[in-house]
């Protein structure tokens, strides 16, 4: 009887579908903006510095050079195939336990973890099989998503979306043990396998009443985590701050802030934030999902985004900017796909660390 109602929850629910899914009914305009631009690859003249525009492929380590100084969180590099003394000796020297770790090329929160010690750090280094970065744990308690672009040659963007982000989380009730307390969650029975091997050791434990506890440490949709519209929030400070941050290296033309902030009169003030990401032309506007939606709704939110990416792309591409060449696309992606298939085969099955293991 459970599985029924998963099944029609996730029927009746259309941001749960798979994301190809979801897409089909705007294939016709992206191929229709293909044979306009005359390349398959139109959108990668849009943020004309970042590799593919952003649409995914792009390291952490280059973003950040496009950010102001301090906008974002202190950060390392790591190659896996580094000796762990060096490793650890290079971290402890910066770093204090907790901090981050994360994949240099990343996505959906795949292999995103919190270090608390070294015996950890070591299972994460020897474990992973692609770059990383190492960050400073930024403590700040709201997390939001700003979709933000500007046409080239204005010093005026606009915020097409403002929403908070919620991770996953069970609360206990003093006699669930957290496996229980899992099969219960609504958001938790299309990943319950993952979360299962994610927390085996902690299984059997009972959570306290009241007690939270965190099945992800990635506030992505895709990661079971909840999005919550600020539409209200948005404002002419909030979009001042995004200007001046879009226009700091002058080729950030569209996409998604992902950051943590003190609170959203903070972030206003252009005061305690810090970006966790910048997603170029492949960000998906995460408004679609905070604002109670139907998918026809969603799909047109969509099509108005697409259609500004074109007009950004062909203008970058009149004033210089390159589409990139079939063959050069399609091995970015084909080395894109074979990339993320590695880190989601290592998250599925990679634990979740914690303060007291």
């Amino acid at each position: 009887m459970r599985h029924l109602k998963n099944y029609y929850y996730q029927f009746t629910h259309w941001e749960t579908w798979d994301w190809r899914i979801k897409y089909i009914p705007l294939v016709p305009l992206w191929l229709r903006h293909c044979i306009r631009s005359g390349s398959w690859w139109f959108f990668t003249s849009s943020n004309p510095t970042l590799a593919f525009g952003g649409f995914e492929g792009e390291t952490k380590q280059a973003i950040y050079k496009h950010l102001p100084t301090g906008s974002y969180p202190k950060s390392i590099f790591i190659s896996p195939e580094e000796d762990f003394p060096n490793i650890q000796k290079r971290i402890e020297t910066d770093f204090n336990y907790p901090f981050v770790a994360k994949p240099n090329v990343g996505r959906m929160g795949y292999m995103f973890r919190i270090i608390y010690s070294a015996a950890q750090l070591q299972h994460y280094h020897t474990s992973m099989c692609v770059d990383y970065l190492v960050q400073d744990l930024i403590t700040y308690p709201l997390e939001v998503s700003v979709f933000y672009y500007r046409f080239p040659g204005e010093q005026k963007g606009i915020i097409t979306g403002f929403v908070k982000k919620e991770n996953l989380t069970v609360t206990g009730d003093g006699k669930s043990t957290l496996l229980e307390l899992m099969r219960h969650c609504i958001n938790v029975p299309f990943r319950l396998k993952e979360m299962e091997s994610k927390h085996r050791e902690n299984l059997n434990i009972i959570l306290k009443k009241d007690d939270v506890y965190a099945l992800s440490n990635a506030l992505n949709l895709s990661r079971g985590g909840k999005l919550i519209s600020l539409e209200h929030e948005k404002d002419e400070r909030l979009l001042n701050v995004f200007n001046d941050l879009s226009i700091y290296s002058k080729t950030l033309f569209f996409g998604r802030y992902d950051i943590k902030c003190a609170s959203i009169e903070a972030l206003k003030k252009g005061q305690e934030f810090s970006i966790l990401e910048y997603n170029g032309c492949g960000a998906e506007p995460h408004h679609v999902y905070g604002n109670g939606n139907t998918l026809v709704r969603a799909c047109m939110i969509l099509a108005k985004h697409w259609n500004i990416l074109f007009k950004i792309s062909r203008y970058n591409h009149k004033n210089g900017a390159p589409y990139y060449s079939f063959k050069r696309g399609w091995k970015e992606m084909m080395e894109c796909r074979k990339h993320f298939a590695a880190l989601k085969k290592l998250d599925k099955d990679f634990p979740m660390f914690r303060a007291d293991k």
